[in-house]
């Protein structure tokens, strides 16, 4: 891994940011379940979506990439009796495609690498077993499965990764009888939830809500189609945290109407005090002064890394709350945000789960451990527009994870990086 200066300036220009992580994760599964090809654009070739696009291959589908075309055949998908699926550092991978294997009968093993083999899986192995699954792991990664899943009532709590939830919804359509998911405690992060019964409509299947949960129809069909993935907005926040900070940004390929929960940071950023406004699909953001909030992150936790650095900078005092969550990520990212903030000479403050920040007027630099996280090193990346003096981050090759071209795009905006050696 190489490290990465950053030098202070003041970004400027207009930005498109990668298509949305998380619509793509859905979309490939989706379109490798359907009999039949379809075309998914523009795909942006992550570490992570290239985990999802080898998973499927290896369960059958016919995957192939055109420049940012991806063309899917599922036609021939569970065709393979027995395979590894290598989810590389990929939660969504990894929680999507436990039930989805199981749905199809394959004799499968998950391996993973960094943290991914300690990140929690419990709560398949709570569910799955009941419902015909021989589930074979100590405590994590590798984690063998066999046997067909059976239809039925899936009781989970709503308080965990709904990452399960997904999962169990791209599943349990291909079943031969009617399932329900019933939630034992209220759902967290509800627009990732909504993002999948949304795309999973656009392939052609059903899943009704109800008071406690869902009712998910069996012998479904997934139908091929012609698939757009919108913008991240959860890379979005990035740029919006440098132009809160003193720089001018247009974002050009987002959208107002998305179910992605992090489209909560363009009001998060406005309670900040910067000025966003949005014209046809691109969204200017300008600078002003930022006085501190409280944020409650249990919906966006993957927003707390680039809000903490615009609290850091923010008069008075944020608190983020309902982050614990970030303790099991690539990283703990509460404490990584708390420790680089730290080191650059913010006032931060971590509680159980959040942060509390007191905001100073200037950063001064130095150097800062990325945690081989993408998040963590973009955020801090976007410190430097408001700091003396230069930063350096470890780790820099971590944003390939999600965001390959990152700090090319953060270069065309007037962003200086160099390369370091060690």
């Amino acid at each position: 891994m190489h490290k990465v200066k950053v030098s202070p300036v003041i970004l400027k220009g207009t930005v498109s940011v990668p298509p949305s992580k998380s619509a793509a994760h859905r979309a490939i599964i989706c379109a490798s379940l359907a009999k039949g090809k379809s075309v998914i654009r523009p795909i942006d070739l992550s570490d992570d979506i290239s985990a999802t696009i080898t998973c499927m291959k290896n369960l059958g589908a016919d995957i192939s990439l055109d420049g940012d075309t991806l063309t899917v055949d599922g036609t021939n998908t569970f065709s393979t009796a027995k395979t590894v699926l290598d989810c590389g550092e990929s939660g969504s991978t990894l929680r999507f495609l436990i039930p989805v294997a199981a749905a199809g009968g394959a004799e499968v093993t998950f391996v993973g690498h960094g943290k991914l083999p300690e990140r929690p899986i419990g709560v398949y192995a709570d569910c799955l077993p009941e419902k015909g699954i021989s589930f074979y792991t100590a405590n994590g990664l590798p984690l063998e499965i066999k046997g067909k899943l059976r239809s039925g009532i899936y009781e989970i709590p709503g308080n965990i990764s709904s990452q399960f939830i997904t999962g169990l919804m791209l599943a349990l359509p291909l079943l031969d009888g009617d399932s329900e998911i019933r939630l034992t405690s209220e759902a967290q992060s509800v627009g990732y939830i909504d993002m999948t019964t949304g795309i999973m409509k656009d392939f052609g299947v059903d899943i009704e809500k109800t008071d406690f949960g869902w009712k998910i129809a069996g012998n479904q069909r997934f139908i091929p189609q012609s698939f757009s993935v919108e913008g991240d907005w959860s890379h979005a926040a990035f740029y919006m945290t440098a132009a809160a900070l003193g720089s001018e940004i247009c974002i050009d390929n987002l959208s107002l109407a998305s179910a992605q929960g992090d489209k909560e940071c363009v009001e998060i950023y406005r309670r900040f005090g910067a000025e966003i406004t949005e014209n046809n699909g691109k969204i200017t953001i300008r600078p002003d002064k930022l006085a501190g909030i409280e944020i409650d992150a249990e919906n966006i936790p993957d927003m707390v890394p680039a809000l903490s650095v615009a609290a850091a900078l923010a008069k008075g005092r944020t608190v983020i709350k309902g982050a614990a969550r970030l303790r099991i990520k690539e990283c703990d990212r509460l404490a990584a945000m708390t420790d680089g903030l730290s080191r650059l000479g913010a006032d931060i403050t971590e509680t159980e789960d959040g942060l509390i920040i007191d905001g100073v007027d200037m950063l001064h630099g130095g150097e800062v451990e990325g945690y081989n996280d993408h998040r963590i090193v973009m955020s801090l990346a976007m410190a430097a527009v408001r700091c003396e003096g230069d930063i350096i981050i470890s780790d820099m090759e971590s944003v390939n994870k999600s965001y390959p071209s990152f700090f090319a795009d953060y270069g065309k905006l007037g962003g200086k990086t160099d390369v370091v050696m060690g």
